[in-house]
C-alpha cells in the first residue's frame, strides 16, 4: 500500500515538470484501519439522564463596580432596588388581608401573635387504689377546684319559693303602672315677641326650610360646629343652638323616636314597653300604648289622611298598628320569625317595608296582615337600619357583614349588586345609613365612631372622619343644606359637621 502512494506522489503532470518534481518523503502517512482516524466520524454516545446548573444571579453576587464605601453598615451596604429597601412582588388575598385588618383594628392582634392562651385541662383527684373497694373514686373522682354546694331542705325550699313569687307579684305590679310623665323648659320664654312658639319654622338662616326641593349640589362636611350633650331632649339646631325642653316618661331608656309630619307630635318607644305620644309644643304626654311586649321601632303613616294611624315593630315578632283616636290595636301583621328591627315607607306611603331578626326583608301593603314579597338568601345577615333614598327609589340596608347593601324601592325589590357599600366596621351595630338630597353621597357611622361617607355612583369611599370616642350609631345629612351632616354617638354626644 506504501508503495502505490509513492509512486502517486511521485508522478507529475506532463514530462517538462520531471526534473522539477521532487519526492515528497516527509509526509505522514495515517492508517486508515487506526481508530483515531475515524473518531469524527463515529456518533456522539449521550448519557440519557442530562443534568443542567441553573445560576441564579442574584443582586449579591453581581459585579461591583468602584470603590467600596468603608463607612457604610452592613444594613446600608445591603442590596435594594427602591429607596427603603428591596421589594419582591407578591400576592395578597383580598379575604385573609380583609380578615387581618379587622382583627387587627377590633383586637389589636396580628397575624404572628398567638393572641389567648387555651385554658388549662382542669385536674381530678387520684382515682386511688382499684383493689380498695371503700376509698377507689375511679372515673367517677371530683375535680381538684370543685365545690359542694348544699341543697336546702323541703321546707327552705318552700319558703324561698313564696318569696319568689312575692317578687314577681310585686314587680308585675310595678310594671304595669306606667312611669309618671313631666316635663322642663328650658327656655326663658316659650313665645318670642312676636307670639311665636320654638316650633316655628326659622326664615332668617340663608335657607328656605319649608322648600320641597333638595339643594343642586351638596360637599362633604369638614369640621364640627356644635356638640350637644344629653338624651331624651329637644333642640335648636339654628341661631343659639338652645336645649328647648326635656321629654321624661320612660322608666327605662328610649328605644327609637317618631315626629308626625307636621313635627307638632312625636310618639317614643322604651325598654319599659309603653309607647307614648307627646305634644311636642307643650311637653304633655297625650296617650300610651302597650301591648306588654318591647317596641323595638315605631312609624307615624306618611300619609296625610292617615296620620292618626302608626305601627311598631314588637320584640314577639309582630307589628302592630295602633289608632291614635281610639288608642286601640286595629291590625296585626305576625308573619316574621324574629323580633322587628326596622319599619321603613315606600311606593307612595301604600306600602311599608320590615326587616327582622330571622335575616329577612318582607313588603307589606297597608292594612293586610299578609306580606306580598318576602326577600330571604342564605348569604343574607341581619339588617337591622333601612334607610329610603330622596327620590324613593332605593333602600340602604346596614347589613351586619360590614357592608350597605341597596335595593330597589319600585315593583320588584331586587338587590343592586353593583352598588355595595363597604370599608367600615359594623357588625354587631344597628348604625343608621343615610343620603345626601342630591344622592351624591352616603353616610353611615360605625363601631370605631367613624363617620364614613361614600360616592353614590361609584360606591368609593370618600372621607373618613374620627365623630366620636365610642359607636358612631347614627349619622343624617340635613335635608335642605348642602354640607350639613348630624351625627350621634354612644359616648352621649349629639354633634353637628359642616
Amino acid at each position: 500500500m506504501s508503495a502505490i502512494v509513492d509512486s502517486l506522489v511521485s508522478y507529475g503532470s506532463d514530462s517538462d515538470s520531471e526534473n522539477e518534481s521532487t519526492s515528497k518523503t516527509d509526509v505522514d502517512i495515517v492508517d486508515p484501519m487506526d481508530p483515531d482516524a475515524t473518531a469524527h466520524l463515529k456518533p456522539l454516545d449521550s448519557d440519557p439522564t442530562m443534568t443542567v446548573a441553573v445560576l441564579n444571579s442574584a443582586p449579591e453576587v453581581a459585579v461591583k463596580f468602584g470603590p467600596t464605601n468603608p463607612f457604610k453598615s452592613q444594613q446600608m451596604a445591603a442590596p435594594r432596588n427602591m429607596l427603603s429597601g428591596y421589594a419582591e412582588p407578591a400576592h395578597l388575598n383580598d379575604f385573609m388581608f380583609e380578615q387581618q385588618r379587622r382583627t387587627f383594628h377590633t383586637y389589636g392582634l396580628t397575624v404572628f401573635e398567638t393572641g389567648q392562651k387555651k385554658a388549662e385541662k382542669r385536674k381530678k383527684i387520684k382515682g386511688g387504689d382499684a383493689g380498695d373497694m371503700d376509698n377507689f373514686l375511679g372515673p367517677w373522682a371530683k375535680y381538684i377546684d370543685e365545690k359542694d354546694s348544699a341543697k336546702p331542705s323541703e321546707a327552705e325550699q318552700k319558703e324561698l319559693d313564696e318569696i319568689t313569687a312575692k317578687r314577681q307579684k310585686k314587680g308585675k305590679n310595678e310594671e304595669e303602672a306606667p312611669a309618671e310623665e313631666k316635663t322642663v323648659l328650658h327656655v326663658k320664654d316659650m313665645y318670642d315677641y312676636q307670639g311665636r312658639s320654638y316650633l316655628h319654622v326659622p326664615q332668617d338662616v340663608g335657607i328656605n326650610l319649608r322648600s320641597v326641593d333638595a339643594p343642586d349640589k351638596c360637599y362633604l362636611p369638614k369640621k364640627q360646629i356644635h356638640v350637644w350633650s344629653g338624651h331624651t331632649k329637644l333642640w335648636e339646631v339654628y341661631n343659639e343652638r338652645r336645649c328647648v325642653r326635656t321629654f321624661i316618661g320612660h322608666s327605662k331608656a328610649v328605644r327609637d323616636i317618631c315626629f308626625n309630619n307636621s313635627g307638632t307630635k312625636f310618639l317614643s318607644a322604651a325598654y319599659d314597653r309603653y309607647l307614648k305620644l307627646w305634644d311636642t309644643e307643650t311637653g304633655q304626654c297625650i296617650s300610651r300604648f302597650t301591648n306588654r311586649k318591647v317596641p323595638y321601632c315605631v312609624k307615624f303613616n306618611p300619609d296625610e289622611e292617615k296620620q292618626s294611624l302608626f305601627v311598631a315593630g314588637m320584640s314577639d315578632k309582630k307589628i302592630v298598628q295602633w289608632d291614635v283616636r281610639s288608642g286601640e290595636v286595629v291590625q296585626e301583621y305576625d308573619r316574621h320569625l324574629g323580633a322587628v328591627n326596622t319599619i321603613t315607607f315606600v311606593d307612595e306611603n301604600r306600602r311599608f317595608v320590615s326587616t327582622s331578626d330571622d335575616k329577612s326583608l318582607r313588603v307589606w301593603e297597608w292594612d293586610i296582615p299578609v306580606d306580598f314579597k318576602y326577600i330571604a338568601e342564605p348569604s343574607m345577615h341581619s339588617m337591622p337600619a333601612v334607610t329610603l333614598s330622596p327620590n324613593g327609589k332605593w333602600l340602604a340596608c346596614q347589613s351586619m357583614d360590614n357592608q350597605i347593601l341597596i335595593f330597589g324601592a319600585q315593583n320588584r325589590f331586587r338587590l343592586n349588586k353593583k352598588k355595595v357599600f363597604k370599608g367600615h366596621m359594623v357588625a354587631g351595630y344597628a348604625c343608621q345609613v343615610d343620603f345626601s338630597p342630591d344622592m351624591s353621597y352616603v353616610v353611615s357611622g360605625d363601631a370605631d365612631g367613624k363617620l364614613n361617607i361614600w360616592d353614590w355612583k361609584t360606591t368609593k369611599l370618600y372621607q373618613r372622619i374620627k365623630a366620636h370616642d365610642k359607636v358612631c350609631i347614627s349619622a343624617l345629612w340635613h335635608p335642605h343644606e348642602t354640607s350639613k351632616v348630624i351625627t350621634c354617638g354612644w359616648d352621649g354626644q349629639i354633634k353637628l359637621w359642616d
